[in-house]
This record gives C-alpha cells, sequence and structure tokens, in this order.
C-alpha cells in the first residue's frame, strides 16, 4: 500500500532529489519511476553467415528477417486477432487517473476511461487481446478490451510503472521503479513467478535482443543499464552510464539487431550500446530532454522525442545518423506514444501540456492537438501491425 514502510522510507530517500526531472512530472515522481526446446528460425536463401540469427529463445516465434526484427511491423501485415479492433489510441493521463481514448480519424476524445491512480502506460499484452493500464500508485493493472473499448477486471500488482513480455509469451516483466525489482509474473494470471531485486534506481524501461534470450533495461534515477538473461530470470551485467547525472529513458533495438539505442534527457540525445558486448556507449545527441523512441514502418528511421524542446529529430538506421527535425509548432513537451498502423501518423503525448499531437510522417507537419486529460504519459496506438506485442506502449515483432 501507499504508506507502508517501505514506500515512506523510499520517498524520503536520496531518489527523490532525482525524481524531480525525471521521466514523470515533478510532482508524480513521488513513484520513481527454458525450457529446453529451441525455436524454428526462418533463414532467407540470400542470408550472409553473419546475419544468420542464433536460435532464439525457447518457445519464441521465429524470426521472419535475421536482418531485419521489425520485419512483421509493415503497413497491412495485421494479425487475425486484431484485425477487427476498432483504431484508436489510448492516452493514460497521470493525474486525472483517467485514460482518454481518441478516434484518429476525427482526432476527437470519444471516451473517457477511469481507472486507478496515476496510470503511466497502456500496454498492449503479448497475446494482443488485452490493453494493460499501469495504475502506478494504484498497485493494479486495468484491463482493456480493445475490442469494445471498455475497461474490465483490476488485477492488483505492486509498484506497475512498467510493464513488458517475454518473446515467448510466457511472463510478463513489471519494471517496479519505487520496489526496485523486475518481476517476472505469468503473462495471463499476472501471478507471480519470480522477484529479482535490482540495485540500481527507476528501472523503467526495456528490448529484448533479437533472439530473446537478453533485454536491456534502463535506470533512470542512478544513470545506470542493466542486461537481464531472459531464460535464467537474472542480471548478468550492470554499468554505469558516462555522464554524471544522466538519466536513459526509452530503450530501442536497431532493426538488424546490432544496436540498442537508450534516449538519454540529460543527456540530450540518444547512447549507442552493442547489447551483446555491453561495453561502454557512445552518445548521439538529438535535443533537449529526449525521451521515447519509434520505428518506422518501414524498418529505415527512428522518432526521437526531445521532451524538453519541443522536437522530434529522425534518425536513419543505414547512415547511422540524424538527418531531420520537426519542431511542434508554438512548442510542447512530446513524450511516448507510437505510429499508426499504416505508418502515416505519429501520435505522442504532450506530458506538461495536457494534450496529443498528432504528427504527419512524411512532411513532420502537426495534424492535430488534442486536449486530454492532466499528464498525458505512455499513449498507445492500437491495433498495430505485428504478431506479438513485447510491450510498453506497442512493441511488436
Amino acid at each position: 500500500m501507499l504508506h507502508s514502510t517501505k514506500r515512506t522510507a523510499a520517498l524520503l530517500g536520496g531518489v527523490l532529489v532525482a525524481v524531480l526531472v525525471g521521466c514523470g512530472t515533478p510532482a508524480e515522481k513521488g513513484k520513481a519511476e527454458a525450457d529446453g526446446t529451441t525455436a524454428p528460425r526462418v533463414v532467407p536463401n540470400n542470408a550472409t553467415p553473419e546475419r544468420v540469427t542464433p536460435a532464439g529463445l525457447a518457445g519464441m516465434p521465429p524470426v521472419l528477417d535475421p536482418k531485419d526484427v521489425y520485419a512483421a511491423d509493415r503497413a497491412g501485415m495485421m494479425s487475425p486477432v486484431v484485425k477487427n479492433f476498432p483504431a484508436r489510441v489510448y492516452v493514460p493521463n497521470t493525474k486525472s487517473n483517467t485514460v482518454s481514448v481518441i478516434d484518429p480519424k476525427t482526432y476527437k476524445v470519444i471516451e473517457t476511461i477511469p481507472v486507478g491512480h496515476q496510470p503511466q502506460h497502456v500496454v498492449p499484452s503479448w497475446d494482443l487481446k488485452t490493453l494493460w493500464v499501469n495504475n502506478d500508485l494504484g498497485d493494479s493493472l486495468t484491463a482493456i478490451d480493445p475490442a469494445t473499448g471498455k475497461a474490465g477486471r483490476t488485477v492488483a500488482v505492486s509498484d506497475p510503472y512498467n510493464l513488458y513480455f517475454t518473446p515467448n509469451g510466457k511472463y510478463a516483466v513489471v519494471m517496479a521503479s519505487m520496489d526496485r525489482q523486475l518481476v517476472f509474473r505469468d503473462a495471463h494470471t499476472m501471478k507471480k513467478a519470480r522477484t529479482v531485486p535490482v540495485d540500481c534506481a527507476g528501472v523503467n524501461h526495456a528490448d529484448f535482443s533479437t533472439d530473446g534470450r537478453y533485454f536491456i533495461v534502463s535506470c533512470e534515477f542512478s544513470g545506470e543499464l542493466l542486461k537481464v538473461d531472459t531464460a535464467r530470470m537474472k542480471v548478468i551485467g550492470r554499468q554505469k552510464l558516462p555522464l554524471q547525472g544522466a538519466m536513459p529513458q526509452d530503450v530501442k533495438l536497431s532493426p538488424d539487431g546490432g544496436t540498442f539505442y537508450i534516449a538519454d534527457m540529460i543527456a540530450n540525445g540518444i547512447w549507442v550500446l552493442d547489447g551483446q558486448k555491453f561495453d561502454r556507449p557512445k552518445l548521439l545527441r538529438t535535443g533537449k530532454g529526449a525521451h521515447g523512441l519509434y520505428v518506422s514502418r518501414d524498418s529505415k528511421e527512428m522518432y526521437v522525442t526531445n521532451r524538453g524542446e519541443g522536437s522530434i529529430s529522425i534518425f536513419d538506421f543505414a547512415k547511422r545518423k540524424l538527418t531531420k527535425k520537426w519542431h511542434l509548432p508554438n512548442g510542447g513537451s512530446p513524450d511516448m506514444g507510437g505510429v499508426s498502423a499504416d505508418g502515416k501518423v505519429l501520435w505522442l503525448s504532450g506530458r506538461y501540456n495536457a494534450e496529443v499531437y498528432a504528427i504527419d510522417t512524411a512532411t513532420g507537419k502537426q495534424l492535430a492537438r488534442i486536449p486530454v486529460g492532466s499528464g498525458p504519459h505512455g499513449l498507445a496506438v492500437y491495433p498495430q501491425p505485428g504478431r506479438y506485442s513485447l510491450g510498453h506502449t506497442g512493441v511488436f515483432r
């Protein structure tokens, strides 16, 4: 519960100082942020030996293309599970304790759903059938049926700041930021399977390797990265980022699987990391308050939200460099979001402006600026192409 000794001590601890400028809003950051068989794999005839994907995590769907982990996310490649779901944008409002539901065709809020205390992210389940609202301070998850857009059951889960799923669909992984834990739970019942204590402060975002055998986690308040063995559910690597006061945020794997990118609000850019070596990363500056990372439908570009300056930087994967920057008219605070199913619109929450932005991915032009509740954060565009979800606001493969 909120008034437990654990939570009181955490709020009074040293983390509170860093919380004021972290992933959450200044006021809300009191909650600081295999089974033996080998999955088959598909290798195109023209694949070079160095690109052949290693045996994946047991039970994981086979990789479609070893050169592109997002090959299943192309426009139109909708799973039969989601093909009849209405297109919606679900926006968790951390200060209003609601989820605003936007019709992307009209750019209008068509429903407001009451949920638990301080909802942080709306997360598609691994099997694509459920959207989980992470009620961080409410210590619960609220299920939304994407077929109807209606809220269903609420499940008690401690400190669910963020939520991910192992690539084989076996476990949900709760990023328990304030509890300083990674909690592996049954992906369907949410029954606890294993708790992994971590020494770093503010575990919040993650992404998985191509083979699913490990994932990289950012620790916002201590400026660290973790490498976690998925099957063993064990931290196997830890490093401090080489910048005083670093605050790593979103994590995203490159299409070719060779590089992890980690947004950093204080470094004002993205760290470029070799996940296999897990050695010292290099910094590429994008803009003030770099926060969210989203891959285009053709896997050619990555959109980087610079929350502190109201802009979006465009990173070209092939050129390995920044090519463009889009500035929101009259500023704003672009935070978390996702790309529309057809790839034509980038949807982002305006964290400090109680609004959502719709941006044309071809031109960078703002298409709409939609008022929502207070403190909008990890919005989910749903449905999207892909075979399964790795969690967060929609990481599909």
